[in-house]
């Protein structure tokens, strides 16, 4: 299916949404910033290139085999002598603001937490491993708050950029923009069938601390139905978590591995495919939902939008359309707390009460029947 361009722009940063306004051409273009994970560990992240021969790229033109790109992100020690890593490497940042019709240099791009390059930290038994897959035009770092905050407490997490479907930077220093003939969800899950084939051969002394008998998986919109797709088939994945997935087309089977809806804008009471998926799932299910939360409140733009909003003098009612009347702080804390209980319970095999039911940490999230 064909998607517009302003449809594909809203899955990164989301400058789009700063209307005609302009930082003054004498202001120094201000720095966005992440919050920090708040696990025990710090966390190190590196970049893959991956190849897989087996099938064609119709999105890149890539001749007889399909190209990725992927962040790993990890426990790590030592970090103190390696830089943190871009939420997004400047140069493909100033070709999607230029793509979105703004000055290249409106804002910096935040800095995460991770250290590029930083040693593996091993705990003494081999980590979990989970893979994340974007939404629609988006990036591999646009959920970066709950991916590292996940690498801070003892994961390894591949956040994959479906490419054709996504801002990347190839290696050769090529730079990929979604394409209007947009992948559709069983082209994501492939991708993420085919990572899950690759942990043996992770680089960086990640493949000998990876425990590849727990490996979970996690998307947000069209990467939480891949999630739902990959859960339906391909049995070494023994955990899913979609974030307000439309799971659309139509899915077929059930999953009976542990699968948890983080829900907004596709809930069960109004969408009859997400009504349709939870009949789908035969083993451990939950379905939470924040209040005043929107499509992308559990994401970086939650965080993102209200420091462009200041920079560009947005509106109120504009900022609102974006990031819903969900706090910024409670969606962080919600999106660092949710995930990690769910994969801990389910992975690790530590009991989370969180799961079990409302609670006074988070009046906002209801537990839906």
């Amino acid at each position: 299916m064909s998607i517009s361009r302003r449809t594909l722009l809203t899955g990164t940063l989301a400058v789009a949404a700063i209307g005609s306004t302009t930082v003054p051409a004498t202001a120094a273009p201000p720095r966005l910033t992440l919050p920090r994970p708040t696990g025990p560990y710090e966390v190190g992240t590196v970049t893959l290139n991956l190849v897989d021969r087996s099938r064609p790229d119709p999105f890149t033109g890539q001749a007889g085999h399909r190209e990725l790109m992927a962040g790993v992100w990890y426990p790590a020690r030592d970090t103190g002598r390696y830089p943190r890593a871009p939420w997004m490497e400047p140069d493909l940042l100033r070709t999607y603001l230029v793509d979105a019709g703004y000055a290249a240099d409106t804002v910096l791009t935040p800095l995460t937490y991770g250290h590029v390059g930083a040693p593996v930290r091993r705990t003494g038994k081999g980590l979990p491993v989970l893979i994340f897959s974007h939404g629609a035009g988006g990036h591999r770092n646009e959920h970066s708050t709950m991916v590292q905050q996940l690498a801070s407490h003892g994961y390894v997490v591949i956040a994959i950029d479906h490419l054709g479907d996504a801002y990347s930077r190839l290696p050769d220093g090529r730079i990929v923009t979604p394409t209007e003939q947009s992948a559709v969800p069983e082209d994501y899950a492939q991708d993420a069938r085919f990572v899950v084939g690759r942990l043996a051969r992770l680089p960086h002394g990640l493949a000998g601390a990876v425990d590849t008998s727990r490996i979970g998986m996690f998307g947000w919109s069209k990467g939480g139905t891949a999630t739902a797709r990959v859960l339906l088939t391909d049995p070494r994945v023994k955990a899913g978590l979609a974030i307000d997935g439309p799971m659309l087309p139509a899915l077929s089977g059930h999953i009976d591995r542990p699968f948890m809806l983080m829900t907004a804008e596709f809930p069960r009471a109004t969408d009859p495919a997400v009504a349709r998926f939870w009949t789908q799932l035969h083993g451990w299910r939950l379905d939470v939902r924040a209040e005043g939360a929107v499509h992308s409140s559990y994401g970086d733009l939650q965080v993102l939008m209200p420091q462009l909003a200041k920079v560009v003098g947005m509106s109120n009612d504009e900022l609102r359309g974006w990031i819903g009347t969900l706090d910024p702080g409670r969606a962080v804390r919600i999106g660092q707390a949710y995930p990690l209980a769910f994969f801990d319970e389910h992975l690790r095999g530590r009991e989370q009460r969180l799961l079990d039911g409302p609670t006074r940490r988070f009046p906002e999230v209801k537990y839906l029947p």
